[in-house]
């Protein structure tokens, strides 16, 4: 049947397909089905055992003690030095001859998402080849008993880290025992 009502017989359905692909013009017909198949997209393969691996990790390393190093004093003036280092870095820091080149703020952040953003920082820090570094952990003026939350923790991730050569509290100018300031590896 057509639009005016009016039964079609096959001639005149013939002209009315023609006048149908004359006016649609190029087309390609659905499967007959009636749904179009999308071609399948081949994604990257995940490595969701590295994934876990290190996830687990993580977890697991936050879970550990902190330990106190003998290279790390976590009085006023917190300092550490990779073994076989000179002594003269930790001065170095401390009077700020090296440009702080990046920092990075972890106020407000849990532990579990500091320890995060600080492996991630370093690791953007190793890739950008950045020499030194500010962490800013906070003084802990706004947490419960007024004890800082972060400051030891960072430290003692710090000391973890093959990367890291010596850290020092921050001058006063720099965030002082709210901050800590970082000495990577070059090339």
């Amino acid at each position: 049947m057509n639009k005016s009502g009016k039964f079609l017989f096959a001639a005149d359905q013939k002209e009315a397909d023609d006048d149908f692909s004359r006016v649609i013009g190029d087309v390609t017909p659905l499967s007959p089905h009636g749904r179009y198949m999308h071609p399948a997209i081949r994604r990257p393969a995940l490595p969701l055992s590295r994934l876990r691996d290190e996830r687990e990790v993580i977890l697991e390393s936050m879970t550990d003690p902190i330990h106190s190093y003998e290279d790390v004093e976590l009085d006023g003036d917190a300092a550490f030095v990779r073994p076989g280092l000179s002594r003269q870095i930790l001065r170095r820091l401390r009077r700020g001859e090296w440009l702080i080149q990046a920092e990075l703020d972890l106020h407000g952040l849990t532990k579990a998402e500091a320890k995060i953003e600080l492996a991630e920082f370093l690791h953007e820090c190793k890739h950008q080849r950045l020499r030194c570094v500010r962490v800013i952990h906070g003084k802990g003026l706004r947490s419960p008993n007024r004890e800082p939350v972060l400051k030891l923790h960072v430290r003692h991730w710090l000391a973890q880290r093959d990367e890291i050569l010596a850290f020092v509290t921050a001058r006063p100018v720099d965030g002082g025992g709210g901050a800590t300031v970082v000495l990577l590896k070059g090339r």
